[in-house]
């Protein structure tokens, strides 16, 4: 799908109550996000109760897919929404469900000298739209392969693709990247100036993501090396 314009236009839903100062809708910026992401939650309506579930996912240009089993709640909800909430608000069958994603990478713990002014440095994303299953067979491919190669680039080609038995038990679900908002919150704390003085350390912990060094498998033939692409620097 190709990128229309340089931002998503804001809408009721991804318009913030508060600290709207922090929001940001930059095409660019969102996708950065999500890209560097590797769980999402998800979040949709059943039984009149909200549910929330962590799940791999990854990004084809201006849709979100996301798998799991055939069995699981929301991919057998997609398909037939049976007493589930609609798109459209209605109760009955329907083929897309409503659904909230939503991405967080944690920057940094911000610290200040009162408690009410403890924060975080953060980047968010949340996505508001309908989820519908994917059942043309190419499409299955391409956002299979993503999903494999959103958390090691290029392992799709290094590993055996699914069989049709595994397929058949793997169902994928697409979200339009339509409703779209980015929060991000920068810098260090914001004291009330009367507390500027008090006897208390203030600043910020920076966090980052590191990895560690590949642990091969217990029946790895020692012959196959180290790929190119796990090479810890």
């Amino acid at each position: 799908m190709p990128e229309s314009t340089a931002a998503y236009q804001p809408t009721p839903r991804t318009i913030p109550t508060r600290s709207r100062e922090r929001a940001a809708y930059d095409r660019e910026l969102v996708h950065g996000i999500l890209d560097e992401a590797y769980v999402c939650h998800l979040g949709f309506v059943r039984d009149g109760a909200p549910v929330v579930l962590p799940t791999l996912y990854a990004r084809v240009d201006e849709r979100l897919y996301v798998h799991g089993s055939t069995g699981s709640r929301p991919l057998r909800m997609t398909a037939a929404g049976g007493g589930t909430e609609r798109a459209d608000g209605e109760n009955g069958a329907d083929p897309g469900l409503a659904v909230c994603l939503t991405v967080t990478h944690v920057d940094g713990l911000v610290l200040a000298r009162s408690a009410f002014h403890h924060s975080i440095n953060y980047r968010s994303v949340v996505v508001h739209g309908v989820a519908r299953q994917v059942t043309d067979p190419q499409e299955r491919r391409t956002a299979l392969d993503a999903i494999v190669d959103h958390v090691v680039p290029g392992r799709s080609h290094d590993s055996r693709p699914a069989n049709a038995r595994e397929l058949a038990a793997t169902a994928v679900i697409r979200l339009d990247l339509d409703e779209v908002s980015a929060k991000v919150r920068t810098g260090g704390p914001n004291d009330d100036p009367e507390d500027m003085t008090l006897p208390h350390w203030a600043g910020v912990v920076p966090l980052a993501r590191g990895y560690g060094a590949p642990v091969p498998s217990d029946d790895l033939d020692p012959a196959i090396a180290l790929p190119d692409y796990l090479s810890v620097p």
